[in-house]
């Protein structure tokens, strides 16, 4: 087995791979050239979807071969091509002859949300102590963990369950559908996971079939006018669009319902505290992760 070792640049990066691919490949991924460096960049993909760029801005992209001879001609034929100017080769070099797909597996684990809830890929046995899991394998660029936003959106989730058990949900922006699979599996009855995103939406159907649960995934006009009011609103997103959406969004928090807002950094905390005041939700801080914070706010009754 041999490897070829490729340096790139994110515009060329999918390219590239595709290239790859399309000269017989065995395997092809991608790696930050700028690992271990000061100039090291996360680049985070969210179980259950891929990641949401292709590479990082400069990227090694690695493929495999079954011998020298095809990785030197893949290589020859894909500097040749116009596009590959930018494109270097680092090196060519021979790797012991494993099972891949179970070096890669092993790469991924059981993400801890709380000491009895947990995500778990479909190839690994849930720990011992989980007595509630979420199904979802990683997407390209996930690792040992899911983003701190997610995380503390379902710590939230798991340790709130008494706020929206047997209650309408929302989950707006709901990318994999991961949030709302976890309000499923904490009791609530009726789900709405939105999204701009078709293949969001797609994604979310599909994962939540994998978790047993039920849900209704849409784009936004399927969640109807604000009046229908949800006592668990979720949206893990980033800061401007939380900030823009604010009318809508608590718009839908039924009166002593919550809303939690995720996607917003430590810095950005009074921002969303402005925004929200005018719709009569006054949030707050209630979990921070890696320079992320989360903020929620309950509606007043009456």
């Amino acid at each position: 087995m041999v490897e070829l070792s490729l340096l790139s640049s994110e515009s060329e990066v999918e390219t590239v791979s595709d290239a790859l691919m399309e000269l017989e490949a065995l395997a092809v991924s991608v790696e930050d050239a700028d690992a271990d460096t000061e100039a090291e960049h996360a680049l985070f993909g969210e179980p259950g979807m891929p990641a949401p760029k292709a590479g990082w801005q400069r990227s090694v992209v690695k493929a495999l071969f079954p011998d020298e001879a095809a990785a030197t001609e893949a290589a020859t034929v894909l500097l040749a091509q116009d596009w590959a100017a930018d494109v270097h080769v680092q090196a060519i070099v021979e790797v012991p002859d494993e099972d891949w797909v179970r070096l890669t597996q092993s790469q991924f684990t059981a993400v801890e949300i709380t000491d009895s809830f947990w995500i778990v890929p479909s190839w690994h046995e849930a720990p011992a102590q989980a007595t509630t899991v979420i199904r979802l394998d990683p997407g390209l660029a996930f690792g040992t963990g899911t983003h701190p936003t997610t995380r503390m959106c379902l710590r939230w989730i798991a340790r709130n369950a008494q706020a929206f058990a047997g209650q309408r949900v929302l989950d707006y922006g709901c990318g994999s559908g991961i949030l709302a699979i976890g309000a499923a599996k904490f009791g609530a009855a009726e789900i709405d996971a939105i999204d701009i995103d078709p293949a969001a939406v797609q994604s979310s159907v599909a994962n939540a079939k994998d978790n047993a649960v039920e849900l209704r995934a849409g784009l936004p006009e399927a969640i109807g006018s604000p009046s229908q009011g949800y006592p668990l609103v979720l949206a893990n997103i980033l800061a401007s669009p939380l900030k823009l959406l604010a009318p809508l969004l608590a718009g839908h928090v039924a009166p002593g319902g919550h809303i939690v807002l995720a996607g917003i950094l430590e810095r950005q905390a009074d921002e969303l505290r402005a925004a929200y005041a005018p719709t009569g939700l006054a949030l707050d801080v209630s979990d921070r992760d890696d320079g992320w914070i989360l903020m929620t706010a309950q509606r007043a009754v009456g």
